[in-house]
């Protein structure tokens, strides 16, 4: 098990996650990471307003970058118009 950051990224800003997480793989990463975006997403719906140029980026214990899901390759957006 190896701890990974997840950090929120609206492409002005971060907010850094100081705390972190263990997992014990980069397929688990990449579902967590997943799971995130799709949370926040969500709760951003509930408000009425969604902003998919958001994305998460993880990193490692050393800072390396492991792993990075844009808000807009999480969802497919389907339209009946």
């Amino acid at each position: 098990m190896q701890t990974y950051y997840f950090h929120l990224r609206d492409g002005t800003d971060v907010l850094l996650d100081p705390v972190g997480r263990l997992l014990p793989s980069l397929s688990a990463v990449a579902g967590a990471a997943l799971f995130e975006a799709r949370a926040i997403i969500s709760a951003d719906a509930k408000g009425g307003e969604i902003s998919l140029g958001q994305s998460i980026d993880v990193e490692d214990e050393s800072g390396a970058l492991v792993h990075s899901i844009a808000f807009v390759d999480a969802v497919r957006i389907k339209s009946s118009r």
